[in-house]
This record gives structure tokens, C-alpha cells and sequence, in this order.
């Protein structure tokens, strides 16, 4: 059940480029540092030590990259779901990422979907659900391992 974008979505774009800075002042464990996003979604967004390995004020780039892959993921199983003739009412992804401090590696994102989408069968959705967890461009960016559990409301 593979989709492209359907013909007429991306017009005549070839290439989207999107860029953030981050800037970093100060040592690793007690420096800090801002992201600013090219829309300004993120604008002097403060991130340290102690908001990526302990319960500190700011956020930190698993969060972000958590939101990226949850983001995408919906929005291709979005595409996948009307390619097969489904229109989703709601479809709501939660990621988490799996940072092991050990091995300075993320090493498993999971993909945790739920989706009202009228008229589908589970074996559609768990289909469509598959296709959109491998091709969705944040899954063939990740070299980690990826899983997600699906429930169709």
C-alpha cells in the first residue's frame, strides 16, 4: 500500500529546505543553549544538561526529534489513509524516543497511533499504519529501530 503524495499536492516543488539554530554557551553539563526554528515556532527555545537527562525547564533534541517523527508519521498515514479512499476524522501519534546514555545513541523510536477513520477494516489500517511507519521521511532519516502499536477507535 505504498503512496506518493497525490498528483497536484506538492505543485511544482522539487526540494523543501528547512533549517534551526542552535547556539551553545558554556561547557556540556553546565552550559546552556537556545534553538531558534526558521518559522520562529522555536525562538531562543532554551535547552541544557539538565533538560535532556534530568527534569529541567527547556527542551532538548529527543523531545524534537519526537515530535518530528510524530508529526510525519501522521501526516503520511494521513496521505497513505486517503490514497486508499479513507478520510481520517482524527489521527493522534505519540512517539517516544529511547536515548541510551551509554552508547550516546537513540536506539528505538515508538510510534503509538490512534485514529478514527470511517469504513476502514483493521487489516486496511494496519496496512496503511505499516506503509506510512516505513515511509514517511523522519522513519528513513532514523538508523534506529522502529515500532508502534495502532488502535483503531
Amino acid at each position: 500500500m505504498e503512496c506518493k503524495a497525490p498528483s497536484g499536492v506538492w505543485g511544482n516543488i522539487k526540494h523543501m529546505k528547512r533549517n534551526a539554530t542552535a547556539v551553545w554557551n558554556g561547557s556540556g553539563k553546565e552550559g546552556k543553549g537556545n534553538l531558534t526554528t526558521q518559522s520562529t515556532t522555536l525562538s531562543e527555545t532554551q535547552y541544557s544538561f539538565s533538560s535532556r537527562f534530568e527534569e529541567g525547564v527547556g527542551t532538548n533534541p529527543e523531545e524534537l526529534v519526537a515530535a518530528a517523527h510524530a508529526g510525519c508519521f501522521s501526516m503520511k498515514l494521513s496521505f497513505v489513509l486517503g490514497a486508499a479512499g479513507f478520510t481520517p476524522d482524527e489521527i493522534n501519534t505519540k512517539c517516544t524516543i529511547d536515548l541510551d546514555p551509554a552508547k550516546g545513541e537513540i536506539v528505538e523510536s515508538h510510534l503509538s497511533v490512534t485514529a478514527k477513520i470511517p469504513g476502514i477494516t483493521q487489516e486496511q489500517f494496519d496496512a496503511a499504519v505499516a506503509d506510512a511507519k516505513a515511509n514517511c521521511p523522519i522513519s528513513k532519516l532514523l538508523k534506529t529501530n522502529i515500532t508502534h502499536e495502532a488502535v483503531l477507535a
